[in-house]
């Protein structure tokens, strides 16, 4: 078997040291035979971005023999070798303007360096321009920044400073326009997308290809890659879990599954998780945990977003190109970022529906959520509710009531909040959160909770705020919640609860 390429990053390195490549090249020579190509493509971290500008570096070095086992290798592609200017913006640690403008002075001098030019420029959009004309004297050149948005994205919680480092960026940017005649090729990287108005401004020939259906599946890994390049790891890991290769694919999908990026696109596994899933064979939340997204919780909390409405939200294309600073858009970002995904995209209504792409980012985002709204910490929140599994399955529901009220025992007194709301969320929450991992179904209804698990047996749950038990129940045989799931041979309990002083209180229970 091929050694799984974890953390590697350079083209030239997993060829030449044997490491497992998926194939992408059929899809990179649609973009570097356009004679004058400029383009910008974004995806969620950890996606893949560093290598395509790796391979995509290579490509226009002429380093034809690192293709010779891939389809680009038997293309008709002329190999020129160009000129190419790198940068990689993951580098910087810009806490300022003038780190910013440092870091991009070092990439031109050391670019300027490997190529026998002296620059005589200081200021650093200027030093660009002189640089891009004096590297055309070679041939005309490539241009790849990877990751362009991270000085702005480092510091989005100081609007101030990142606004001022993003004028940097479109002052650099702008530049690229001006010196189109000495430009061969342009590619940049990055996971949001900020509106022409703002970084891009001076650009206006860019080419976005983030949502192109020919390109949804250039990053991420598809499901015909997954069974001819993971071939041996499935076999290998079918037989240490002691299941079927068909089993073992179909968990693999739940779990890590599901990312799309177009109208119309074949879904993708997240190439992170699937790496690591090979390589310890266990599944695990690897992707999320590289990276909680503790600012994107923050946001949702100020913009008090309603959770039970995110999954299946619907959004229109103009909402993936008004990405800005001072008004950031919440749910643009949690497509951007890969929290949410395309699901599905209504032609007639040019609507986009949007959902969580797999298990992982679902039950990861919403025990982040609870830990943010219940103030218990994460690594609770998970045991906590397989405990809440356990006594509904043991039916000690004393303890299945008791460990519900240590989600609301934890939130601070005087925090000002709008509080049936906040609470109705905590419930929505934790209710999702146990459907989940019991692969239940919960439902949320607007103005209240009527929360139903489905597992050995069915649980209807109604929770009334200023109200007591017996109103509860009567409501949820009144109102007959309980026929639709008459029919499943399971036995049914009602429970009717009161929530008052801030946390659950009586409770009540009826079978059916």
């Amino acid at each position: 078997m091929k050694r799984l390429p974890i953390g590697i990053q350079t083209f030239r390195d997993i060829i030449l040291n044997d490491y497992l490549y998926i194939d992408k090249t059929e899809k990179i020579f649609d973009l570097v035979e356009n004679p004058k190509g400029v383009y910008f493509f974004s995806r969620p971290r950890r996606f893949g971005k560093s290598l395509l500008i790796s391979t995509l570096n290579e490509i226009f070095e002429g380093s034809k023999e690192l293709f010779k086992d891939q389809w680009i290798y038997n293309a008709d592609y002329d190999w020129k070798k160009y000129p190419v200017l790198r940068i990689d913006f993951s580098k910087s640690k810009a806490r300022n303007e003038d780190e910013l403008i440092n870091f991009i002075v070092y990439q031109l001098d050391k670019t300027a360096q490997t190529y026998g030019i002296t620059l005589k420029q200081t200021q650093y959009d200027i030093k660009f321009d002189e640089l891009l004309t004096k590297l055309s004297e070679i041939n005309k050149v490539v241009l790849l920044i990877d990751e362009y948005d991270k000085p702005i994205i480092d510091n989005i919680e100081n609007k101030d400073l990142a606004v001022e480092l993003r004028e940097i960026l479109k002052g650099f940017y702008t530049i690229i326009k001006a010196c189109d005649e000495y430009i061969r090729f342009v590619f940049l990287t990055g996971v949001s997308k900020f509106s022409k108005a703002g970084v891009f401004s001076g650009l206006n020939n860019l080419e976005d290809i983030s949502m192109d259906v020919r390109y949804s599946s250039l990053l991420g890994i598809t499901q015909e890659e997954m069974n001819d390049s993971f071939k041996e790891y499935i076999d290998q890991f079918a037989e240490s879990e002691g299941s079927s290769k068909t089993e073992l694919i179909e968990k693999i999908r739940y779990w890590y599954d599901g990312f799309c990026f177009s109208k119309r696109c074949k879904k993708v596994f997240n190439p992170f998780s699937v790496l690591l899933l090979f390589k310890k064979l266990s599944f695990s939340n690897y992707w999320f945990e590289s990276a909680t997204p503790s600012f994107l919780i923050k946001l949702i909390k100020e913009k008090d977003l309603d959770l039970s409405r995110l999954e299946g939200v619907k959004v229109s294309e103009s909402a993936f190109s008004s990405y800005e600073i001072e008004n950031l858009k919440i749910v643009p970002i949690l497509f951007q970022t890969g929290y949410l995904t395309i699901a599905d995209y209504d032609k007639e209504r040019t609507e986009y529906i949007l959902a969580y792409p797999n298990f992982e980012v679902k039950n990861s985002m919403i025990e982040s959520l609870a830990e943010a709204y219940s103030f218990v910490q994460r690594e609770l929140v998970h045991g906590y509710a397989w405990k809440l599994i356990d006594a509904l399955r043991e039916h000690d529901f004393e303890l299945f009531f008791d460990t519900l009220r240590i989600f609301f025992a934890n939130i601070p007194y005087d925090l000002q909040i709008s509080k049936e709301k906040y609470y109705q969320t905590i419930f929505y929450l934790i209710f999702s959160l146990i459907g989940l991992k019991v692969e239940a179904e919960v439902k949320t209804n607007k103005g209240r909770i009527d929360a139903v698990i489905i597992d050995k047996d069915i649980y209807i749950f109604e929770f009334k705020f200023n109200g007591d038990k017996d109103q509860a129940l009567n409501q949820i045989k009144n109102k007959k919640y309980f026929e639709k799931y008459q029919g499943a041979g399971k036995k049914i309990y009602l429970f009717g609860v009161e929530f008052a002083d801030k946390n659950v209180g009586e409770w009540t229970l009826e079978n059916v």
